[in-house]
């Protein structure tokens, strides 16, 4: 599965390669043709329902076209970037928050102010995190909260585990015979995988990176989410060097009993094994504290075609339109304001258990810090990656982090 996930990542980076020096100036049948980019487009399930929901507005009028592109999440933020940066890549881009965050200051997306108002929109309060400098530069394509998934018929007796330590004893008592009780990402290659779900830990654990204006990479709270991620990289559950795609299909195939993940990964299992009888429940750490993951929709500063690219947002952000987007996306939330169906809570209850984390929810950012928090998440992973690797004490790692992070932020 490894070697078919670089396959997937080769394969997408070629077809984005294949595209011109310059974004989205094609002319088709009489038709302008943008392109759209995005991991979702590249997922199990979701990707073609998501293809077919673009092809709606494709349908609805007779003037521009939008083709997507979809590249594993791996390797989507780098790719984007060369792109970027050599003056091309897709018209509409569907980023993380960190990577929206890395794209702002280096003027690789337009801002929205001139084309999209708040007041014709009723937008949820996670889009304000859109907003650099008191300008919009994103609308919200997903907004998606984390919980812990499990698949009971693999926990012993049925044990749902409610606190850090029973989680660990539910899930090594639950690995063997090819099965692992528990997974997560721990390597470099999976870094914007492997921070989210660090950050749930600290989160979880109490801690922030920040206070809003102070680091506090080395707070006891943060050393204890620390320190209890490294615990369970040392239990022996989790198949370790597994990317997300290998072990999220794991899940769906009855070979991982948990995983802590976001409501957009629920509705891709839903949908790959509708059959299997998993669940969800709060994730059990002292706290309720969890990530948010905000995936802004962007346009590209290099778009030949801004109108057409614009047109498609405002079609997105229709009502229709934004409850087609929510029904494919799962247990996840868009732009604006979208009620459950009594129908849906009913089918599938853990769209509950994902909604009733929304208060509990944090960005997966540095706060006061949210421009640079690219370059802190790769000092903090580089750390915990001595603590997990080399056996590096938790406390000195975190101490020697917020050093480093102090003395780059000076700069």
């Amino acid at each position: 599965m490894l070697h078919t996930t670089r396959r997937m990542a080769l394969a997408g980076v070629m077809a984005l390669a294949a595209l011109p020096c310059f974004a989205g100036s094609a002319l088709a049948q009489g038709k302008t043709t943008i392109s759209f980019a995005g991991v979702t487009f590249s997922e199990a399930g979701r990707g073609d329902r998501l293809r077919e929901w673009v092809d709606k507005f494709n349908k609805s009028q007779d003037k521009i076209e939008v083709t997507t592109l979809g590249l594993p999440f791996a390797t989507f933020a780098n790719t984007m970037f060369t792109q970027m940066g050599g003056g091309g890549g897709p018209d509409l881009i569907r980023f993380d928050t960190i990577d929206f965050y890395a794209a702002v200051p280096a003027g690789r997306i337009l801002p929205f102010d001139d084309h999209i108002k708040d007041s014709d929109f009723k937008f949820s309060a996670p889009n304000d995190y859109l907003k650099v400098n008191g300008k919009r530069y994103g609308v919200a394509f997903e907004i998606s909260n984390y919980v812990m998934m499990y698949n009971p018929a693999l926990l012993k007796d049925g044990k749902v585990p409610t606190t850090f330590d029973e989680l660990l004893a539910v899930t090594k008592a639950a690995t063997g015979n090819g099965n692992y009780g528990y997974a997560y990402r721990a390597t470099m290659a999976e870094r914007n995988g492997f921070w989210q779900d660090l950050c749930n830990y600290v989160f979880g654990f109490g801690g922030r990176w920040s206070d809003g204006k102070t680091l506090t990479l080395n707070a006891p709270k943060v050393i204890e989410g620390v320190t209890a991620y490294k615990r369970m990289y040392d239990s022996g559950a989790i198949p370790k060097g597994a990317d997300a795609a290998t072990y999220r299909r794991m899940f769906w195939e009855s070979k991982v009993a948990i995983e802590i993940d976001n409501g957009g990964v629920a509705g891709i299992f839903n949908q790959q094994a509708p059959n299997l009888a998993w669940n969800a429940a709060p994730s059990p750490f002292p706290t309720r504290a969890q990530g948010l993951i905000l995936a802004p929709l962007t346009v590209n500063a290099n778009t030949k075609n801004k109108d057409a690219a614009f047109t498609f947002v405002k079609w997105a952000l229709q009502p229709d339109n934004q409850k087609a987007l929510q029904d494919i996306l799962g247990a996840s939330s868009v732009a604006t304001d979208v009620p459950r169906s009594a129908d849906d809570l009913a089918k599938k209850p853990w769209l509950k258990v994902y909604d009733e984390q929304t208060p509990n929810a944090v960005p997966q950012l540095v706060g006061g810090f949210e421009v640079r928090t690219p370059e802190l998440q790769q000092i903090i992973i580089e750390q915990v990656l001595k603590v997990l690797q080399g056996g590096m004490d938790p406390k000195k790692a975190m101490d020697e982090a917020q050093d480093l992070a102090v003395a780059k932020m000076s700069k």
